[in-house]
């Protein structure tokens, strides 16, 4: 298996070209607050249990959680800043779990790896990463993984 790596340690754009399966990229961190958690909650998931301590407390996650899309927003950023795809980061579908909860003061990173490259039949200019990406807080638990098809172009 590839050794982790971040964008800045090995430069340039990364097309489909250079990608194989195995591959690993490691983010910078994210530290998130409880300010922050209200703040992104009552713009877009305005529930108790993200915006509330006391009634988070009673709520399935015993405490204020930040919400699920917070997390993806945040890993998002992760990978766009780790993961130097020719482009940009282009989802073409995908699968998310949050198998715990993002809590206030934790302090996140993103690891992700190529699970398969499959260049495009139709379209010879590109093709399709499978990319699995986990979220990690400070205690080293997965807080989402997200499995994401990139669209990605082929170097010339």
């Amino acid at each position: 298996m590839a050794e982790a790596e971040s964008a800045q340690a090995k430069g340039g754009l990364l097309y489909l070209n250079d990608l194989e399966i195995g591959r690993r990229f490691v983010s910078g961190p994210v530290t998130l607050d409880a300010d922050a958690i209200k703040a992104f909650a009552g713009a877009y998931d305005p529930q108790p249990f993200h915006m509330d301590e006391e009634a988070a407390k009673d709520s399935l996650f015993g405490g204020l959680a930040a919400s699920g899309w917070h997390t993806m927003a945040l890993t998002m950023r992760m990978i766009v800043e780790s993961v130097p795809i020719a482009g940009g980061v282009i989802g073409g579908g995908g699968d998310i779990a949050w198998p715990r909860p993002t809590r206030p003061g934790d302090t996140l990173h993103a690891e992700s790896e190529v699970v398969s490259v499959t260049p495009s039949r139709s379209r010879p200019d590109r093709g399709m990463v499978l990319l699995k990406t986990q979220t990690l807080n400070q205690k080293g638990e997965v807080v989402q993984v997200l499995q994401a098809k990139l669209v990605v172009p082929r170097r010339g």
